[in-house]
Formats: structure tokens, C-alpha cells, sequence
């Protein structure tokens, strides 16, 4: 099993530093980059396990806290397993964070992600690969289409919001990505439904965007999760599958 190296590194942004978990290879060599967009939860021990089976595969992984305008990871208290019972006051914790990241905060900071990546010694140079998690889905979207000459990949699990009637949907950013995408999104995910489902489709083959687009059977929203009640392992499995597999034909 490859050995993996884990730490913690401060990220400028146009409007402040934001902290993040970098995972790679421990070989002294460069490898692929990738961009691990966190759910709403956070950077925690969860996804820096994410992070680290990545690493495993051959990658050096970036994850920024997105809401690090707020504080520095975790930005709320989190239990270590995370119920239904906990999720209406966490949730009212961060959901004015979540809202007041704008489109344009969103550029200014995938800019700064993926110009620390491109300084990175423990990265390769070329395009990136992004992954993001229910919010996290929208931002990797945005960037791929706020930088298309950076990204080459990305895949999103089980996205909310996608491809809304507002006028700043991330769907609308279609016509300006070259990136390969792939998303699995969860078959019981009430902020994904059907039409958004075949409004992001049509968006991106509209544009010639070469997707694909694939809905869990009985996955719910979170479901690549392990540490909380949404957590699906069937769904899981069939993620890393679809991701591994993306990133080992893009990157």
C-alpha cells in the first residue's frame, strides 16, 4: 500500500488565507493534482480519509475550507457521527455561510487553489482533476467553467442545486468548459431532482461537453459519507469506482 503524507497548509486568497489538508504519495516525487471540494460539513477527519485514498491512488489532493471567511476548519462544532437528529441546527449554523459564498467569491478562490497547486513541488504541472461533495459539486462546476484551461476533470456526488431557475445557476457556465464531467447523483435527493437532473444534461450536451450523468438507485443525499446517517456503502463503492476511473483517463 503506498504510503501517504498529510498536513495541514494555508492558502492566500484575494480575501484572506484559507486553511486546507494536503495528502499526497509520500515518494519524493510529483503526481496529478486534484481538488477535493468539500460538503457542507467541512474539513474533517472524514474527508481528509477521502483525501488520503486518493493520495494512495497515485494523486496529490487539495481540500480547501471553502468557509474559511467564517473560521478556520471545522467552522461549526460536528459530532463525530452525524444524524438526522443534529442535522437542522448544524445546518441552521451554516447555511448564511454557504449562501454568502457568491459566484464571485467562488472564482477568486478557485484561482488562488489552483495557482498554490501550480507552485506545489508535490504536483505535476498540467490541468487538475476536481471532486466535490453536495455543495461542493456546484463550486467544482463553477470552476471548471470560471477555468477551463486548468481543469480536466471533475466528477460530482450527489449535488444540490445544479441547474436551478436562477440566473446564476452553475449549469449556465456549460458553454465554457473543456473539462471531462461525471456525475452520480442520489436517486432520494430532494435538492436534485429529475428536471434539474435533465436541465444540467441538456445544458451540457448542448455545449458538446463530454458527461456522463447517472442516478443511484436508493442512494441518499451524502451518500459517499461514512460519518453520517446518509452514508450509503453500495453508492459509496460505485463512486470511488466512477471517479478513480475518470481521473485515471483525464489526468
Amino acid at each position: 500500500m503506498t504510503a501517504v503524507h498529510g498536513t495541514s497548509v494555508d492558502i492566500p486568497t484575494p480575501d484572506g488565507t484559507a486553511d486546507a489538508y494536503l495528502a499526497h504519495p509520500d515518494d519524493n516525487s510529483p503526481h496529478p493534482a486534484v481538488l477535493l471540494y468539500m460538503d457542507a460539513f467541512g474539513v474533517r477527519p472524514q474527508l481528509k480519509k477521502m483525501a488520503d485514498r486518493l493520495a494512495r491512488a497515485g494523486y496529490t489532493v487539495l481540500v480547501p475550507n471553502v468557509l474559511y471567511r467564517n473560521h478556520r476548519a471545522p467552522v461549526v462544532e460536528l459530532p463525530d457521527f452525524i444524524d438526522l437528529a443534529g442535522r437542522p441546527e448544524i445546518f441552521q449554523q451554516l447555511m448564511p455561510m454557504m449562501h454568502a459564498l457568491t459566484p464571485e467569491r467562488i472564482a477568486r478562490d478557485a484561482g488562488a487553489y489552483l495557482g498554490w497547486l501550480a507552485d506545489c513541488p508535490q504536483a505535476t504541472d498540467g490541468p487538475v482533476g476536481i471532486t466535490g461533495y453536495c455543495m461542493g459539486a456546484r463550486l467544482a462546476l463553477r470552476t471548471a467553467g470560471e477555468f477551463p484551461d486548468r481543469v480536466a476533470a471533475v466528477g460530482g456526488f450527489h449535488g444540490g442545486g445544479l441547474a436551478t431557475d436562477a440566473p446564476d445557476s452553475p449549469h449556465l457556465v456549460a458553454d465554457r468548459i473543456t473539462a471531462e464531467l461525471y456525475f452520480g447523483h442520489a436517486d432520494k435527493d430532494h435538492s436534485m431532482s429529475p428536471e434539474q437532473i435533465e436541465r444540467l444534461d441538456a445544458a451540457l450536451t448542448a455545449a458538446g461537453v463530454r458527461h456522463r450523468s447517472e442516478v443511484y438507485p436508493g442512494a441518499q443525499h451524502g451518500y459517499t459519507q461514512a460519518d453520517a446517517s446518509s452514508y450509503d456503502a453500495d453508492a459509496d463503492a460505485r463512486h470511488w469506482t466512477a471517479l478513480l476511473d475518470l481521473f485515471g483517463r483525464t489526468l
